[in-house]
């Protein structure tokens, strides 16, 4: 077994031993290697007392080198491979983990945000080219059909610009924002809350089975881990800190996927809300997000998602426009001579130029670029508007 083996072995072990994000164990990894941190866990020598009685509990199940080397077998022959932070596919993002602290956190899963130790890939893609422009879309599950609708567009439009599409692989926004970046032949990556052999919701199978083929299944949790409810906010984290930033569509009062936001937002990525009616309940902690976090900014297509994660000066939204006019391309002189036509019958050059208040000569030369551009016609020496198109008629009307 090679050096690299023996790290990979004790980072699954420990992955295994202690529930991911746990900042005591990554810094002593950091500190004295994932094979020594192993050591002394099993040994007891950790100062801290919650960690300790955590893995104390766990050395009860079984014996974490065997576990781990057992997890290794077992991902071999489903397809899947272990990453280590010494692997060149590692995605370097994650690091920023390291200074991600919470203000007025109370919960352990809100404490306990380190990086990861390592992660469970399945799909022929490396996780760091999958993950390199990336943008993660996420919301509820009990998604409306606008949120299904956007969400769709999102993975669609994005996809089809060559962004990977990250999200969590559960109902509602993000399977539809997976399913619209598969098709459009894009890559998008499920990162789950379970081993990658015990893919939830069950009933998702077939659309994970479909992200391992072209994406990637990724996951901190051992093949067999079971998708407790916990490991869901644990999971947040690595979707917020590998990707450029965060799409929320839709989201209840209290919601994973704000959590999923507001983590993004403290360690410097970028925070996209998508705006829904103020009368439905799923837009709610989407709205209170966008009141207390000033940095997070409304989006309401790829475009504006471009313009936040894209290159400086390359992808710029383009302003909202209405509908242009031929109207629109006319100088105020012109612009006075059309208003002076009557609303219904023809009128000469003299009489036109008088209520315009300009010269004959001039409102000859106007009369004539407003003919070119089908605003007026022209009968017997004598002008009127234009007959308006059916279909103009109506937008105008409404």
């Amino acid at each position: 077994m090679t050096d690299r083996d023996e790290i990979r072995l004790a980072r699954a072990a420990l992955a295994w031993l202690t529930e991911p994000g746990t900042h005591v164990v990554h810094r002593l990894v950091g500190s004295v290697g994932a094979t020594e941190a192993l050591g002394r866990l099993v040994r007891g020598e950790v100062p801290e007392p919650a960690v300790r009685s955590a893995v104390t509990a766990r050395l009860a199940a079984g014996d974490p080198y065997a576990v781990a080397e057992a997890a290794l077998a077992r991902a071999e022959r489903l397809g899947a491979r272990v990453v280590i932070p010494e692997d060149e596919e590692w995605p370097v993002r994650v690091a920023d983990l390291e200074r991600l602290r919470l203000t007025s956190a109370e919960r352990k899963v809100d404490q306990e945000t380190a990086p990861p130790l390592c992660l469970w890939a399945r799909g022929r893609w490396p996780v760091s080219a999958a993950l390199e422009r990336s943008v993660a879309v996420v919301g509820s599950r009990a998604a409306t059909p606008y949120g299904i609708h956007v969400a769709t567009e999102l993975g669609y439009g994005l996809a089809e610009r060559e962004w990977t599409v990250v999200s969590g692989g559960a109902y509602g926004i993000d399977a539809a924002a997976h399913r619209g970046a598969l098709t459009a032949g894009g890559l998008t990556v499920a990162v789950l809350a379970c081993g990658l052999d015990r893919p939830y919701p069950v009933s998702n199978t077939a659309l994970f089975d479909q992200i391992a083929e072209t994406g990637l299944l990724v996951s901190e949790w051992l093949p067999g881990a079971e998708p407790l409810r916990h490991r869901f906010l644990i999971r947040n984290r690595v979707i917020a800190a590998a990707t450029c930033g965060t799409v929320l569509v839709e989201a209840a009062a209290r919601s994973g996927a704000t959590q999923t936001m507001r983590r993004a937002l403290s360690i410097g990525r970028r925070g996209m809300v998508v705006p829904g009616p103020v009368t439905s309940a799923m837009s709610v902690g989407a709205h209170e997000l966008l009141r207390e976090e000033p940095h997070a900014r409304v989006v309401t297509g790829v475009p504006h998602v471009l313009e936040e994660v894209g290159r400086i000066g390359a992808d710029l939204a383009p302003p909202a426009r209405g509908p242009q006019h031929p109207r629109d391309q006319l100088d105020d002189e012109s612009a006075r001579v059309l208003e002076a036509m009557p609303g219904r019958g023809f009128i000469g050059p003299d009489a036109l130029a008088a209520r315009a208040g300009v010269d004959v000569r001039a409102a000859l030369r106007k009369l004539s670029l407003l003919e070119t551009l089908g605003l007026l016609v022209r009968r017997d020496g004598a002008y009127a508007l234009a007959p308006t198109p059916r279909k103009a008629r109506d937008v105008m009307s409404t």
